[in-house]
This record gives structure tokens, sequence and C-alpha cells, in this order.
């Protein structure tokens, strides 16, 4: 644990001290505390997310640490001639939030031609003004169209062709399992009507058998691998970006959910410069295609980068399936309307001869499953790897677990497997509604995202955002998990009403909870004397707002061990 003083970044300095009252507590007492904390944060309505205490009015940190937690004259006893005193009027402080599933590299696309949350013909202006901007670029490239603004979520070369006719065109869906690509592409890359599909992967075709413009899962790669690489300051810069973005929603723990060598030399490269503003636990990518050989490269990555308390390469990623939308998730039933039931990305036994091999080696896990076959695949290969290992305390997370056979719910307690849902998910959106609901039929469809029948079945629950694929806020994700409606709904009838859960429920997903997925709880988590001061100041306090509400609320504050992380211009 770092035991730096709070930073004094740009705007931090700002921060007024309010001490008058401070300042008459102690002429009172006619002394000055030996040991003088660092921050006094006072007036203010403290959830500590622990048992006791569950509520205080002042906090004070020292060194990185919780010095104190009670009342305001407690506090002000600490203040000394170097103390940040704030007052907050009775605003809420809660333990940073952690984020158990999300994509840091995506800030690098931040940089490129964003299509986040677009409609169709705002998507074809952006595309046509990156293009204009960026005159010298060899490939115009970006990210985040939607899968539901296009018919049956696929978007035409031509499309492009005709915005960009003299380069080549990459854009990554914003659910990361599909691409938009231009003529000039699939013939840079040399995908014609002969190609074959690789395996897991699925090039969309015309009648004729010519790419129409648009490749799934593995048959990405196709094309990606053809992309100019990114710089090491490109990477660098990008994570930053995404960790600036994660501060400013309270967040002060990622799980980075797909990592590759790149990507961890430029963690790396930031925490050896003492410049993350996060913990970051990152996963290490297992691909489909290799075997048991690649256990030894992620032994040998987590060497090269020993763990610190910022940074933490211990885990491994495993995509069990795809996407419902995009029909390659893996079913226990087939799509209505059609035969297939998707194709997992491992083999028969493939996965479950990985996961017994990867957790032998002291590795975490971490499994991507959306559909109820691919959610069975990952705990079957969980359970034989404790069978074969014998117990330990790694706690392998599942993320997403969107489609759901009930009979399989009570395994991850049973398992000690951590469900990490992206709960910004839980609403009848297009995605639900046009490209889901219809391929599972109403009988299977009351099983997505069941949060309140996990968290009853006495798993621990855990939150995470997928980001980029959805908004890395934890307040909207919260709202919706709450009200199961959009984040911009009025009060009305919940999708899947029996899901719904309370906000107690949430706020321990993104913080008790999320702290021990992430091995962190005697760190972080929670707000307790001795534990890092990892939190987060908001302005309302979201148990007296209406639940509507809750995704509006702003962050005004974040500190990680003490240190200023974001800062909102009301507190400056």
């Amino acid at each position: 644990m770092s035991a730096s003083r709070p930073s004094h970044q740009p705007g931090a300095t700002m921060i007024r001290k309010s001490t008058t009252i401070a300042t008459a507590f102690l002429a009172l007492a006619g002394c000055r505390p030996e040991r003088p904390a660092d921050w006094v944060i006072r007036n203010t309505a403290v959830y500590t997310m622990a048992a006791s205490p569950a509520r205080v009015e002042a906090i004070a940190i020292r060194d990185g640490v919780i010095a104190y937690l009670g009342s305001n004259a407690g506090a002000d006893s600490l203040v000394g001639d170097s103390t940040e005193v704030i007052d907050l009027g009775g605003r809420m402080v809660l333990p940073g939030f952690h984020d158990t599933h999300v994509h840091p590299s995506g800030g690098i696309g931040m940089g490129e031609c964003n299509l986040d949350g677009l409609p169709r013909q705002a998507i074809m202006d952006s595309i046509a003004s990156c293009a204009r901007t960026a005159p010298t670029a060899t490939w115009i490239r970006g990210r985040g169209w939607e899968l539901p603004v296009f018919p049956a979520g696929n978007p035409r070369r031509e499309w492009l062709d005709s915005l960009v006719p003299d380069r080549p065109v990459w854009l990554e869906a914003a659910d990361g399992h599909s691409a938009w690509v231009s003529s000039k592409a699939l013939e840079l890359a040399g995908v014609t009507r002969e190609t074959a599909d690789p395996p897991n992967g699925r090039i969309e075709r015309d009648p004729d058998g010519r790419p129409s413009g648009t490749l799934r899962e593995s048959a990405v790669a196709l094309v990606e691998r053809h992309l100019p690489p990114y710089t090491d300051q490109e990477r660098q810069d990008g994570l930053l970006r995404a960790l600036a973005l994660a501060n400013s929603f309270g967040i002060t723990t990622v799980h980075d959910a797909s990592t590759r060598p790149e990507m961890l030399a430029a963690w790396s490269a930031l925490d050896q410069a003492g410049r993350l503003t996060a913990r970051v636990i990152a996963t290490q990518y297992v691909s489909p295609d290799r075997g048991l050989d690649q256990v030894d490269s992620l032994v040998a990555w987590r060497r090269r980068y020993p763990g610190t308390s910022y940074f933490r390469p211990d885990a491994a990623k495993l995509f069990a399936d795809g996407v419902i939308e995009a029909r390659t998730a893996a079913l226990l039933e087939p799509y209505v309307g059609s035969d297939s039931r998707g194709t997992p990305n491992f083999r028969p036994g493939q996965l479950d001869s990985l996961v017994t091999a990867i957790d032998a080696a002291g590795i975490r896990i971490h499994i991507h499953a959306i559909g109820d076959r691919a959610i069975r695949m990952a705990l079957d290969a969980i359970e034989r790897a404790r069978a074969a290992n014998g117990p330990s305390d790694r706690r392998p997370i599942i993320a997403h677990i969107q489609l759901f056979d009930p009979a399989d719910i009570p395994r991850f307690e049973a398992l000690g497997v951590v469900a990490s849902f992206q709960p910004l998910w839980a609403f009848a959106d297009s995605y639900i509604t046009e490209l889901t609901e219809p391929v599972l039929g109403p009988e299977r469809s009351r099983w997505l995202y069941p949060i309140r029948s996990v968290v009853e079945s006495g798993a621990v629950v855990a939150a995470g955002s997928d980001w980029t694929v959805s908004s890395m806020n934890p307040l909207e994700a919260i709202q919706v998990a709450v009200t199961r409606r959009g984040p911009d709904a009025e009060p009305g009838e919940a999708w899947i009403p029996e899901e719904t859960v309370d906000l107690e429920t949430m706020l321990k997903a993104y913080t008790v909870n999320g702290a021990w997925a992430a091995l962190d709880e005697r760190v972080t988590g929670t707000l307790e004397v001795g534990k890092a001061a990892d939190l987060v100041v908001l302005d309302k306090n979201l148990y007296e707002v209406p639940v509507t509400e809750i995704g509006k609320t702003r962050v005004l504050l974040t500190l990680l061990d003490g240190k200023t992380v974001y800062v909102d211009r009301a507190l400056r």
C-alpha cells in the first residue's frame, strides 16, 4: 500500500480548507495533534459499507490510509497546519468503486473515429468527417457502432466505399464481437468469396458468397492483423485516458478484461513511472487456437511483470463464446427459427484442460460466458479444475452471464465463483427487443440477467461495465439494476421485475464484493481505519434521491490511497 501524501495535481490544489470550525475546536482544546491528518472530510454522510460503523459524519486520512471515522469533533482534533479540510454539507461518501470487467485499451480508440451511441446517418457523417480530418492516415479506423442500427446488425462495405474511396476502413462494433470493413480493407487482407470462415468466426456474405462487409468473432482478425500497430506511447496515452474516465466515475480498481503482452508492457511502464490512477488487475488473453503450451507463456509474462500495489497481471481471460445478437453465443437449445445453438470457442474438453492447467499454475480464471451452454461449460471447467488441483482461494470470475439455465444458478456459490454482471444491460433496449428475445423466445428470455436470483442463491455478485461496449458509469448501471429500466427512462414497469434488486445490493457489488473479487478485501472495498483511502464523494445521497435519479448523480471527488485522482469543479 502506498504511503505517499495526497497529490496536488492541477485542480486538487484548488480545494480550499474549511478550517473555521476545526481551528476553533483546536483553540478550545489548547493543543495541536502530534500527527495531523492529511485530509479531514467532515459534515458528510460516510457510508462505510462495513458492518460497524455503517455510517459516520467525518473521516480523516493520513499517509494514504484511513486514520479516523466518527464525529466531526473527533476528526477536527486531527487537523494540523497542512491538513486539507473539506466540509461537504451532508454529501455522500462511499468506498471507491470496482469495475470487475472493463477494457481500458479502448482508451486508444478515444482518439480515433468514435461512433458510440450514434444513429445511422450520424455514423455516416462521423466517418466522412474522420476521413476529412485525417488526410494522411493510411487507414481510417474507429469503433462504437451498435448492431441494432443496421438491418440484422450487418452494415455493408459499399457504404464505407462511398464515404472513403481512397483508403481502407476498419470499424469495430460497440460489443467488440464484430467489425465493419470497406472493400479496400477486404482486398488488402485477401478476403474474397473463396475465403473460408475461420474457426469460431463468420464472414457475413451476399447471396453470391462475396463478403458483405461485416465480420464476426475470429473473422475480425482476418482484417485486423493488417492494421498498422500502435506505438508504445499511443498505448500508454490510451490507458491514461481510460483511467481518467474511470476516475471521473469514482472507479479506483479495474479488471482489464483481456490483456495482450504489448498492453502488459504499457501498464507496467505506467506503474513504474508512478502514473497509474487506479489499481489494475490485468487478465492475460488465452487463445482457443493454442494448446496448453500457452500456460507457460502466461506464467512467464506474470514473472516478467511482478505485481505491485497498483498493477497485478495475475489472471487469465478465456472467451467461452460470442454474443446472442450475432448468434455466436453458445446455447443449450437452438436459436428460434434455426438449427444452430452457436459454437463454443473451445473444443470439448479443451476449456477444461486449459482452466485446470492455468489454475494449477496459480493464475486466476476470468471467463466470458454469455449463453447458457457457455455458462455451464465455464462452471464445469472450474469444477473439474477444483477436483484436480484441490480447493484454493483464487476466486474465479465468470463475466456477462446473460442467459441462464436456472439449474446452474446455485453452482456459483457452491464453487466459490464470482458472478460478474454488467448491470447496465439489464433492461429492454433494442439489443434485447430486436436481436435477443426474438431468437430466444419468452420462456428462455425470462432468465436474462437474473441478478436477484443469483444474489439470493448466496453467490458473490460483483459488477462491471465492459466499457467500451457500454458506459463505464457505475451509477447508471446501479439505477438500471434497481429499476430494470433504461437509465433515461421515467418510472414504469420493470423488465423481468422478478430480477430487480435494491440499492444496497448494488453498492456492495461495486465495493465490498468488487474488493473480494480482486482479492483486495483487506485493503479496499470498505472504509475502515487502517484500510486504503480509496473513496468517492457524490453530490447527492443515493438513499435520498428517487431511484430514477441515481444515474444522474455526479462524482465530485475520487481518492486513491488518499491521493486526488479526480476532482469536480464544484469542489474547487
